[in-house]
């Protein structure tokens, strides 16, 4: 497996963000083992139960920022975001945002190289196929869409995005596209980078 998510940070061999994808990797074997070892809750008269925290949904610019050094801040941030939701199993990813990935990390920024080689690229989004959930669209999600960018005046693409989010019950979207706490329909908004990252936004298009 690449160095990817546990490719979530860069591999020695690329220097360049300074992060280190098996660190995470540990990170998610070891909360896996964790749980493996622990004994079901229970409470007299029958089992205990356990509510499963609603997963979130991230959005294409968390996982660039991982490889872009010009935003020091917003890289470490999205790094811890992305560790915390393959350890806890709280992070989920659309199609999407896997196909934009690669766009906005292969594409020379402003005349200089781009963040990541094509075989970088797609290698780390192998690795985040295997770390992190990633849902696809359907008739319903499109239509959805369609809806969502009447209603909210979004963007096609995040009109997408917030579709799967609504469409499958996912809460929050992370992403610094949106309004910052807005509640759009069912699904709120959150910008990791808000409140600790000041820093302008990257425009990394789609």
């Amino acid at each position: 497996m690449l160095s990817g998510l546990p490719g979530l940070a860069k591999p020695p061999s690329r220097p360049r963000n300074g992060c280190d994808n098996s660190t995470l990797r540990r990170d998610a074997r070891s909360h896996v083992s964790a749980k493996r070892a622990t004994a079901p809750l229970k409470i007299e008269g029958g089992p205990a139960r356990i509510c499963t925290p609603v997963p979130g949904l991230v959005d294409t610019n968390i996982l660039v920022y991982r490889y872009d050094p010009r935003f020091p801040l917003k890289q470490a941030r999205a790094t811890e975001l992305l560790r915390s939701g393959v350890a806890d199993h709280s992070l989920v990813l659309a199609h999407q945002v896997l196909v934009e990935f690669i766009s906005a990390v292969t594409r020379p920024l402003g005349g200089k190289a781009p963040l990541l080689s094509a075989d970088e690229a797609h290698r780390e989004a192998e690795d985040l196929l295997m770390q992190l959930p990633v849902i696809y669209p359907t008739e319903a999600t499109f239509r959805t869409a369609l809806r969502g960018a009447a209603l909210y005046r979004l963007s096609w693409f995040d009109a997408h995005l917030w579709a799967y989010a609504d469409e499958r019950g996912l809460d929050p979207i992370w992403s610094e596209d949106f309004e910052d706490g807005r509640l759009y329909g069912k699904v709120r908004v959150r910008n990791p980078f808000h409140a600790a990252v000041h820093q302008p936004a990257a425009a990394y298009g789609r």
